[in-house]
């Protein structure tokens, strides 16, 4: 759910950002090009008692701009200033940041599973020699000597255990 989230979250982001150059002119492309023309001349000209034939080649450039499929900005300046795009482009990850934020948020552990966390830090401490005095749906007072520790599971599903002072 989360990689969904954050794949539709980078779309949009793309989208933002796309409609942001389309609309300030950035991605309008202009392209010229640049094709030499060459261009031969005989001329054949013919004096009485001589004949004279002379070639001349002549290499000119031109600049050709093609009139399809690409388009010309005739202003460089945008009507929006840059200021804005960039308001805007924050206030965008602003939103998408706190949807992921919304999505991906999780609520508590239900009781079946903070019980069955409580059981497994029971048996842990357990193993290690302690000893259960007293054990609730949330929590199990346990002993070893004179030591005294409470092991609790809080909403979230976190373990905790701390030492208390024997009465």
């Amino acid at each position: 759910m989360a990689r969904l989230v954050g794949f539709a979250a980078l779309f949009a982001a793309g989208l933002l950002l796309a409609g942001g150059l389309a609309a300030s002119g950035v991605a309008d492309v202009t392209t010229t090009e640049t094709v030499p023309v060459t261009t031969t001349v005989s001329e054949t000209t013919t004096e009485p008692g001589t004949t004279a034939v002379t070639t001349v080649e002549q290499t000119t450039t031109e600049k050709v701009t093609p009139t399809t499929g690409a388009t010309t900005n005739a202003s460089s300046e945008s009507s929006t200033p840059t200021w804005v795009w960039v308001v805007l482009a924050i206030l965008a990850a602003a939103v998408i940041g706190l949807l992921v934020a919304l999505l991906t948020r999780r609520g508590g552990v239900s009781a079946e599973e903070r019980q069955r966390r409580l059981d497994s830090a029971v048996g842990t401490w357990a193993a290690q020699g302690w000893a259960i005095v007293n054990q609730t749906a949330g929590s199990a007072t346990m002993s070893r000597g004179s030591e005294v520790m409470v092991v609790s599971v809080d909403d979230k599903g976190q373990v905790d255990a701390r030492s208390v002072a024997r009465p």
